[in-house]
C-alpha cells in the first residue's frame, strides 16, 4: 500500500479547501523542492477527496461522509469495484458530481 506523506502535499496550490488541513508551511517544516510527477498527481487526488468529503459533509453530515469514505475503503482493501461496471467510469463520475 503506498503512503502518502503530509507534511508534502500542497493544498494551497491544488485547489483543495485550505481550511481541510493546514498548509505545510504552518507546520514547521520545510517545503520539498521538486515534487515528482506521481507526487503532483497523488496531491491532486488527494484535493479531489476533501473537496468531496466536505462537499458530503455539509449536504448530508459527518456521519454520512465518514461511513462513505470508510466503505470506500473497504471496497478498495476487498478489491471490489467502487462504481457499478454497466454505469462506466464517466457515467459514474457524472452522477456522483455534488447538487
Amino acid at each position: 500500500m503506498s503512503k502518502v506523506d503530509i507534511s508534502r502535499l500542497n493544498l494551497e496550490t491544488s485547489g483543495a479547501p485550505v481550511s481541510a488541513v493546514p498548509p505545510a508551511h504552518s507546520r514547521g517544516s520545510a517545503p520539498s523542492p521538486e515534487q515528482s510527477e506521481e507526487d503532483r498527481s497523488k496531491d491532486v487526488f488527494f484535493a479531489q477527496v476533501g473537496a468531496i468529503a466536505e462537499a458530503m459533509v455539509a449536504r448530508h453530515g459527518n456521519d454520512f461522509a465518514i461511513g462513505t469514505l470508510v466503505l470506500a475503503a473497504k471496497f478498495i482493501a476487498e478489491g471490489r469495484p467502487l462504481v457499478g461496471r454497466a454505469a462506466g467510469t464517466a457515467g459514474a463520475a457524472a452522477s456522483a458530481a455534488p447538487v
